[in-house]
């Protein structure tokens, strides 16, 4: 799920790069032009100031500055609309980044509590060997032999001879024939799993007889 994710967001992006090095590239070429002009209108004002000494028609210069400031102005409005539509462009990205990793999230979540809440495989599956004590995963109740910390599902399964649902260590009885099947470790007085085959208290006297 997560490399399925990462695939798309880095093929989503491919063209970012491209984008943004051409972005910068004009606003680059805007600076240089507004620069250019600057530099234009510097010389304009020499000249008009040499008008105003030699008493010369002054109205050619102030248009040509004012035309220059304009044009200026409008290069400078343009790398500003460019700026603003590089950030978006990234902002938008980031955005879908953070949209996409709270639905993984909220996927993985959800997967777990899946997890956490399918009930234990049968002793006598397949996938069961003979002789095979395989203790079941930690439940949502623990404290073998102790009353129920929380309300329990009644559809949900009962073991042992406390009759209570699955919870902390549990061993399996190797006689397939048992009617329990599965134990909690501190209703049949055991801190560990024991080596070899293991018996139930019941079957346990009805093999000895």
């Amino acid at each position: 799920m997560a490399n399925a994710f990462l695939s798309s967001y880095l093929e989503s992006i491919n063209s970012v790069p491209g984008e943004l090095q051409r972005n910068f590239n004009m606003m680059h070429d805007l600076d240089q032009r507004v620069e250019d002009l600057l530099s234009e209108i510097q010389d304009c004002q020499h000249r008009y100031l040499t008008t105003l000494k030699t008493n010369t028609d002054k109205s050619k210069c102030l248009s040509e500055i004012k035309e220059k400031f304009d044009q200026s102005h409008a290069y400078s409005d343009d790398k500003v609309q460019l700026a603003m539509q590089t950030y978006e462009m990234v902002d938008k990205h980031i955005r879908r980044l953070d949209t996409d990793l709270q639905r993984l999230e909220a996927k993985q979540r959800s997967s777990e509590k899946t997890s956490e809440s399918r009930m234990f495989v049968d002793k006598r599956s397949d996938n069961k060997k003979p002789g095979d004590q395989t203790a079941l995963p930690f439940s949502l109740i623990s404290g073998a032999g102790e009353g129920l910390d929380m309300p329990v599902d009644p559809n949900e399964p009962t073991y042992c001879l406390c009759h209570q649902v699955s919870y902390g260590e549990m061993i399996g009885c190797d006689n397939t024939d048992c009617p329990v099947e599965w134990f909690h470790f501190a209703c049949v007085g055991l801190t560990s799993k024991p080596k070899g085959n293991w018996f139930c208290p019941r079957c346990s006297k009805d093999i000895g007889k």
